[in-house]
């Protein structure tokens, strides 16, 4: 337990930090729409190039990697589902819904627990290119089509592929993972000066995420359809569905419930069905799906919905109230399956 909790000491400290500075207006009014903005334009990008860039791309064709991929996708599929059929969201709304209940915190907090609990981190490097490579992208495609599929001229369907194909040179996230990938797969070493500034820049982004997290513990959650994601995409917004933004306040608290549940018990649970009776997976593999599955929702679905101008409640309360549920997840999957894993 003193493991877990000196890993979420940080998450806590800094979020605390970002909820304080807010609360006494030392940044101003505007500062976490500008942190926002860095991460996703600056920080963000520089952290996923040098991940991408010095990892081998072929590190997660393994067995533990296909039961939490199936965990993944079900349980997003899943989030996006519900937020749909359940409480009248649009398709960028259902996005950050799907992010919400299945998208792991890897980097600042399945790092450290993967080192205090399993001895290592290796897999949680597999699994930071999983979400990096194939799951974002099929979030930013889905915001993208839900906040700006009718801007434009020409057809609807016309103005729809045309932005999906020129997504990657449009968002940050999708272009940096792009370029480290052409750069891993090219067997490319960046001159040391430019390496180790895009490590400083990328270092920012864990940190400065998380100190945005707790300024919008202090403000009014987004509106749909606020400018933001004009500076996304360079694109006029058009707004999710009236039904969406007028239930948004009623169901917000059910849609935390549903997303949390979705993350800290569903996820956990069908990694462990895939990895154990069906793959048969050795013990200390089966204990580091469960383990990484069972993380809680990473802040980038809160940066994400900030800057497409969704409502970011649902995102925002998903990260903290995961958090602290996944505190009794983790440890219950490390009680449960850490004496054989061991």
């Amino acid at each position: 337990m003193h493991a877990l909790l000196s890993a979420f000491a940080p998450i806590w400290m800094l979020t605390t930090i970002g909820y304080a500075v807010g609360r006494s207006g030392l940044l101003g009014e505007r500062a976490e729409a500008v942190l926002g903005r860095f991460v996703f334009h600056v920080a963000m990008p520089a952290a996923l190039f040098t991940m991408v860039s010095g990892a081998r791309l072929d590190s997660f064709a393994n067995s533990s990697m296909v039961a939490f991929a199936v965990g993944t996708a079900l349980v997003c599929g899943l989030g996006f589902l519900a937020a749909g059929r359940l409480f009248g969201r649009g398709t960028a709304d259902r996005a950050i819904g799907s992010m919400a209940s299945g998208y792991v915190n890897s980097a600042n907090l399945g790092i450290p627990v993967a080192v205090q609990v399993l001895g290592d981190a290796s897999f949680v490097a597999q699994i930071i290119l999983f979400q990096v490579l194939l799951v974002s992208p099929v979030i930013l495609t889905l915001l993208d089509t839900g906040t700006g599929a009718g801007s434009g001229t020409g057809s609807g369907k016309a103005v729809v592929l045309r932005r999906m194909l020129t997504m990657p040179v449009r968002n940050p996230i999708i272009m940096a993972s792009l370029l480290g990938v052409a750069v891993s797969a090219l067997g490319l070493r960046l001159p040391h000066a430019l390496a180790h500034s895009c490590d400083l820049l990328g270092a920012a982004a864990v940190p400065t995420a998380l100190i945005t997290l707790g300024l919008s513990l202090n403000a009014r959650p987004a509106a749909v359809g606020s400018t933001d994601l004009a500076q996304v995409t360079a694109q006029p917004v058009r707004a999710e569905s009236t039904k969406g933004a007028k239930g948004a306040g009623h169901s917000a608290r059910a849609e935390v419930v549903v997303a949390v549940a979705l993350k800290t018990l569903v996820q956990p649970l069908i990694a462990f069905a895939v990895g154990g009776p069906l793959l048969h997976l050795p013990e200390h593999q089966l204990l580091a799906v469960v383990l990484c599955s069972a993380l809680p929702t990473a802040q980038n679905a809160f940066i994400y919905a900030q800057q497409y101008g969704l409502d970011t409640r649902v995102a925002r309360n998903a990260v903290v109230t995961s958090t602290v549920a996944s505190m009794a997840t983790l440890s219950l999957a490390t009680w449960a399956l850490g004496a054989t894993g061991s």
